[in-house]
């Protein structure tokens, strides 16, 4: 039985569709349906079956979807273990966040291609949502995500790169030009004294950019800010730092964001602004499968992360006496 095969069954049964199978595999969608009537040919059977505009297992191809993913799993194992290296062999697939992308894994994949240079990396973009569970089941070998609100299963590896505290993301000039009052210079950022710099200040006075609520940072942000009575005049909400930064950069409002890698590169016509305690964070991580064929891969990708130099935590944030 040709794996592949049984590869493009799996993806068009995760994924509900023939173009997004072949979009996924890189094949044409002509070539994801023969490769399925091969399938059921040499079974027997029919394996899938069109319900609307989706396509879903039958009977049969739900009872050996099972089956078919750890196969593909042992193929996978075996490959990893015909290795000539001391590392299974490649490709290393990884997720990882957009905002980790852009950010703290930029100079990691440097070094690993300077220590492996024949170990190849597959990237997939992608919500921590997402990720967590491509990684639960097996299609990435680890994912670079934030944590997510409940405790993972015993069967899952985490390491923690990053801790993202919230802050206010304000265009640079925004306190500066205030014609009302000054930036409060009380130590604990309270707002009593002069409000028009405070963060809690700005952020009931002027249009707000919520980051989105089905994400582990905009509930936590939405829970700070109900938390501490404010409810600010929501003029967008989305999930996506660097589009939010982008607009608050346009003037489209101010945003409550977590402090994220990338922000140690952040244009100079914005500010980060702290913001009172007690403020949550985000854990950004490595997570992966245990006891794996892929695992010495993964602990040999999370060494060169682990020997990243840190930022300094807070650079370029500004408290709301130094607006």
């Amino acid at each position: 039985m040709d794996t592949r095969f049984l590869e493009s069954f799996v993806q068009v049964v995760e994924l509900g569709s023939i173009a997004a199978a072949a979009r996924s595999l890189d094949l044409t969608p002509t070539a994801v349906s023969l490769r399925l009537k091969a399938l059921e040919a040499e079974v027997g059977t029919a394996l899938v079956e069109r319900a609307g505009r989706t396509v879903q297992p039958t009977q049969a191809g739900g009872k050996v979807l099972k089956q078919a993913k750890l196969l593909l799993q042992e193929v996978k194992n075996f490959n990893s273990l015909a290795s000539s290296t001391e590392l299974p062999a490649g490709p290393l697939v990884l997720g990882a966040t957009p905002s980790a992308l852009k950010g703290m894994l930029v100079p990691v994949l440097k070094r690993w291609v300077e220590k492996y240079p024949n170990v190849e990396v597959l990237i997939e973009p992608g919500s921590s949502t997402v990720l967590y569970d491509r990684a639960m089941s097996g299609v990435l070998d680890a994912a670079v995500l934030v944590h997510p609100l409940f405790d993972v299963p015993k069967t899952v590896s985490w390491k923690t790169l990053r801790t993202e505290r919230l802050i206010l993301l304000t265009p640079s000039d925004m306190v500066k030009n205030d014609p009302l009052g000054h930036p409060s210079g009380h130590p604990s950022g309270h707002p009593s004294g002069h409000p028009s710099g405070h963060p809690f200040s700005i952020i009931r006075s002027q249009p707000f950019i919520r980051y989105d609520r089905r994400v582990v940072a905009g509930k936590m942000a939405d829970d700070y800010l109900r938390a501490n009575k404010l409810y600010p005049l929501v003029r967008l909400e989305l999930d996506g730092i660097d589009y939010i930064a982008d607009m608050v950069k346009a003037g489209l409002g101010v945003s409550v964001l977590p402090d994220w890698a990338d922000g140690n590169r952040l244009d100079p016509a914005l500010t980060r602004h702290r913001l009172p305690e007690p403020v949550p964070t985000r854990d950004l991580g490595l997570l992966w499968l245990r006891a794996n064929a892929r695992e010495k891969l993964v602990r040999a990708f999370l060494e060169l992360t682990i020997a990243q130099p840190a930022s300094p935590p807070g650079r370029s944030q500004k408290n709301p006496s130094d607006s």
